[in-house]
């Protein structure tokens, strides 16, 4: 299933890399959701590529399958301001509350980093004064609130979605880059979970009606996410960890359809890396939290999921990396030129493939 035929480094970053036209990176969502394309991929890579509108996948799914869904928010976390005292333009990505001090401080990236030394006073748009503080790993900094107890209401107040670098046309509708099933209480992504933005409450509604079952768990999508592979050796690469959450039902529902040796598909790269990382963690499925620094490239052995419903992703990313463990580098790889060559739309406003 996971063949190599032309005998490819598949440890080497350079290995996932791609031609992709600028043209076909994704600048809007198309509407209605399931209307977007559907690149239909065998797993075994048994059977040739089929195209497809999203609204289709009803034909790939049966009765009994259970999709599994992420249910977390995307935060409005870009902030802007200005520092207190010199008046320089301050940007801030807020990316989730310090665990150690959950009313008053909040981990975030800002820029420019280099110009705001430890004690930095800025001045946000509404007048609310934060605090820079100290350099932490990976460029991060702590972001005191010390003139409010709810931080979040600040940052909804005055944020923006923070969309990737590559979509660069400005959007009016942030709900566009939330799937239609998000949970406020579960507001907690710095980036959307991309492949369940096909979905539209008439396409749940149809898979419903056909015998096929659905339960949520969360993974928060952090920085890692827009971070590149910088290493050629993928060994050396240190994955970034993100907070991921299995409930007692989702887990029940999980472990019976493996019993009943039902398929259990993931929407999307993140609801893998939650069940795999809970499946390496404690050898199954259970509810509980877990912090997940889970590196998924070929030779991995998935150990839950059955399909993978996922979008198209960067070139050398680990998220490419992840999809081809599971199809099997060469199938994907066709998979992405056939893609390229037919003009699907790329990466997370773009089409994407079902996997089984």
């Amino acid at each position: 299933m996971f063949n190599n035929k032309n005998n490819i480094d598949l440890t080497k970053t350079s290995s996932y890399n791609y031609e992709l036209p600028k043209n076909l990176i994704a600048q809007d969502p198309v509407k209605p959701r399931d209307s977007s394309r559907l690149l239909v991929v065998s797993r075994d890579g048994s059977k040739p590529f089929e195209h497809k509108i999203f609204k289709n996948i009803t034909e790939y799914l049966f009765t009994g399958d259970l999709l599994v869904l992420n249910n977390t928010r995307v935060i409005p976390a870009r902030v802007s301001g200005k520092k207190k005292f010199g008046g320089a333009c301050i940007e801030i990505l807020f990316l989730h509350p310090d665990r150690n001090n959950l009313n008053k401080s909040w981990i975030a990236l800002v820029k420019p980093g280099k110009k705001l030394p430890p004690g930095t006073l800025v001045t946000l748009l509404d007048g609310t004064e934060i605090l820079v503080g100290e350099k932490l790993e990976d460029g991060l900094r702590n972001i005191f609130f010390d003139k409010t107890d709810d931080p979040l209401s600040v940052i909804h107040k005055l944020g923006q979605m923070p969309l990737p670098h590559y979509i660069t046309e400005t959007h009016s509708n942030p709900e566009q880059y939330q799937t239609i099933y998000s949970n406020i209480e579960k507001e907690n992504s710095v980036a959307s979970p991309t492949a369940g933005l096909h979905f539209t409450e008439e396409l749940l509604n149809k898979l419903l009606e056909k015998g096929i079952d659905k339960t949520f768990v969360t993974l928060q999508v952090g920085l890692g996410t827009f971070r590149p592979v910088k290493v050629e050796n993928i060994s050396k690469h240190i994955m970034h960890s993100e907070l991921c959450e299995v409930s007692q039902n989702a887990a029940d529902l999980i472990i019976k359809a493996k019993k009943d040796g039902r398929r259990v598909i993931a929407v999307g790269t993140t609801v893998a890396r939650t069940l795999e990382s809970f499946a390496k963690e404690f050898g199954s499925v259970t509810s509980g939290t877990l912090d997940t620094q889970l590196f998924i490239s070929p030779g991995y052995e998935y150990k839950v999921i059955d399909g993978l419903i996922t979008n198209f992703h960067l070139p050398k990313s680990t998220l490419l990396m992840l999809v081809s463990a599971f199809g099997g580098y060469d199938n994907i790889m066709s998979a992405y030129r056939e893609a390229v060559n037919k003009g699907y739309r790329f990466f997370s406003f773009g089409d994407s493939m079902f996997i089984s």
